[in-house]
């Protein structure tokens, strides 16, 4: 794979010793769609951004959701009742400031656990892949999205995302991205276009990386689901062919703004005022000065 970079110049594509343009999920459907503005601050100019509470509890859960299968011990837990694994469940999670969501995670997988166990599917109830890395570069045609606009030239991008978790359930993959805070159905866009980038990065990964995570390319995902521990809520649905699609028009609506060197702030008051860059933003500024 090439070199890859956020501070991309569409004028380098021709030339195969430049770096090609780096997408995350995060930069992408995190920073850009929400705001190009923010992403050009915090992706292109690299200007640090304030840390959250939301954010600290994020990288907690997160970290202790991942250890929790890292040391999940199938031998010692199959002959335990329901009670006993709610209690080895939380003695694998950290001690720190988010007890009751550990709480609300140990009972859903002990139940998971039992339901397994009572259905003789152990063997699907650790995750394939728990935390894992993946690169893929995919090229992105000129005429990828009329709707947006045409693109000067096709361009290869380099696609990079951590995949919280992958199960194997009857012969398909079905990833899992855990998620903090409270479930909420205006999300369902944005949490779909995410997970079509994680079926694009699997999909389109070298199969060096793919031997590496334990994947397997002829094994199609065919569901995607969510896991709110905070709202004991968990969502499971068949994978939304039309979330690709919205995918591909945020990536080439990226690529124009790069093409145009035009990085648009999308202002609202009301989510602007707590963003790191509002100091510094024209469009807020202005909103201030009205």
């Amino acid at each position: 794979m090439k070199e890859y970079t956020y501070q991309w110049n569409p004028k380098d594509a021709a030339d195969p010793t430049k770096p090609i343009l780096k997408i995350t999920k995060s930069s992408a459907i995190g920073s850009f769609k929400w705001c190009p503005k923010k992403y050009e601050f915090a992706y292109i100019e690299r200007l640090p951004q304030d840390t959250t509470e939301p954010m600290i509890k994020g990288t907690a859960v997160h970290n202790s959701r991942e250890e929790f299968f890292d040391e999940f011990d199938m031998t010692k837990a199959e002959n335990m009742s329901h009670s006993e694994l709610i209690e080895y469940n939380l003695g694998l999670h950290p001690i720190d400031d988010y007890g009751d969501i550990y709480r609300n995670i140990a009972t859903f997988e002990a139940q998971r656990f039992v339901q397994a166990r009572d259905e003789g599917k152990l063997d699907t109830y650790i995750p394939v892949i728990n935390e894992i890395m993946l690169d893929a570069e995919i090229t992105i045609e000129h005429d990828a999205c009329p709707k947006v606009g045409y693109l000067q030239a096709n361009y290869v991008v380099h696609l990079q995302g951590i995949i919280d978790r992958m199960f194997k359930d009857d012969g398909t993959y079905i990833p899992i991205e855990l998620k903090t805070g409270m479930w909420a159905d205006w999300k369902a866009g944005d949490r779909r276009k995410e997970m079509a980038f994680y079926q694009l990065l699997v999909e389109n990964a070298s199969q060096e990386s793919l031997d590496a995570a334990g994947l397997d390319r002829d094994i199609p995902i065919t569901h995607w689901g969510w896991y709110y521990p905070e709202s004991n809520y968990i969502h499971i649905e068949k994978v939304k062919k039309a979330s690709m699609s919205s995918l591909i028009r945020l990536f080439v609506t990226m690529l124009k703004a790069y093409e145009d060197n035009n990085f648009k702030a999308n202002y609202y008051f009301k989510t602007c005022q707590h963003c790191s860059f509002h100091p510094i933003c024209d469009a807020a500024q202005e909103d201030v000065w009205i």
